[in-house]
């Protein structure tokens, strides 16, 4: 069943859909200047978050427009683009300046997503906001996040000291758990996957390029994560929130897979061996089971006598 919102399709998450887009290409900007291995001759694993680095396109219509260290991705269509994710309010420059790199324009820029709400990733999204026009759909624990410029308490890293950062002012649209949204002729899948934060949300589709297509999966950081006063033993109906989360990247199985801190998921080691664009595999299946380690350690760890 569809609902829609200023112009968005809605509807309650299913299987994936299959849009018919084709993704129009960075305007003039040859191949060489888009090249995957150019970023990873410029960046280093686990970079500083605000270190700049050129962008590539990743596949399709798809294209990393982030720092060294913060992924940021740009979904382009000739009906307008989607932002997901700024960097920090630093690191949100660089996203501007490379999406102008690319030959794009950033008042093209219809709609902005985010993963997890900390600052690292959404701290310049205010800026963003304001140098494109577009508006920002979030769940409701990251518009609280985004409208106060910090975390929220019931974050197992708000006393972790996390800086605040320039609060939204602008439009923000609520989203429901497991939405659908039809934009630029992609079906873009909403996944809610708290645990590394309350509000934390992956998000997947499925990228036309020529005559084939890709499941594109950008999975959250889902890391156990916390101030040193958290327990994730004291919260078990967030610990069982957070397996559903884990275990809906494992379903994907086969991915192209894309998270908010390029390294986790290894996207340079992928750039370096097969180019990004070919390096689909069973990588979501492959980074839930690592989170899952992780997080069940964690746990013993906390429960150890």
């Amino acid at each position: 069943m569809f609902a829609r919102i200023a112009g968005i399709a809605l509807c309650a998450a299913g299987m994936l859909g299959c849009a018919a887009v084709r993704p129009i290409s960075a305007p003039g900007v040859p191949w060489a200047e888009t090249e995957p291995l150019s970023w990873k001759t410029t960046c280093e694993d686990w970079d500083e978050w605000d270190k700049p680095g050129p962008p590539y396109q990743i596949y399709g219509g798809v294209y990393y427009v982030g720092t060294c260290g913060i992924t940021s991705l740009l979904l382009v269509s000739d009906s307008g683009h989607v932002l997901i994710d700024s960097g920090t309010d630093t690191g949100a420059q660089v996203v501007i300046a490379n999406i102008k790199k690319l030959g794009f324009d950033p008042h093209d820029v219809k709609y902005l997503l985010t993963s997890h709400e900390h600052f690292d990733h959404v701290g310049g999204i205010a800026r963003l906001q304001a140098a494109t026009g577009a508006t920002i759909l979030a769940n409701a624990p990251t518009s609280t996040v985004l409208r106060s410029g910090k975390p929220s308490e019931d974050d197992p890293q708000v006393h972790s000291h996390h800086p605040s950062f320039p609060a939204v002012i602008g439009e923000i649209r609520l989203l429901s758990d497991q939405e659908v949204l039809s934009i630029g002729g992609r079906e873009i899948h909403s996944l809610p996957t708290p645990g590394h934060s309350p509000g934390a949300l992956s998000w997947s589709w499925l990228e036309i390029d020529r005559d084939t297509g890709e499941l594109m999966v950008y999975a959250d950081s889902l890391s156990p994560i916390s101030s040193d006063s958290y327990k994730f033993s004291d919260h078990p109906e967030y610990v069982e929130s957070y397996r559903k989360g884990i275990e809906t990247i494992r379903s994907f199985g086969r991915c192209l897979l894309m998270t908010p801190h390029p390294s986790a998921s290894k996207m340079p080691e992928r750039i370096v061996a097969t180019g990004l664009r070919r390096g689909v595999s069973l990588a979501c299946t492959e980074y839930a089971n690592t989170i899952e380690a992780r997080l069940d350690k964690r746990l013993a760890d906390e429960t150890a006598p």
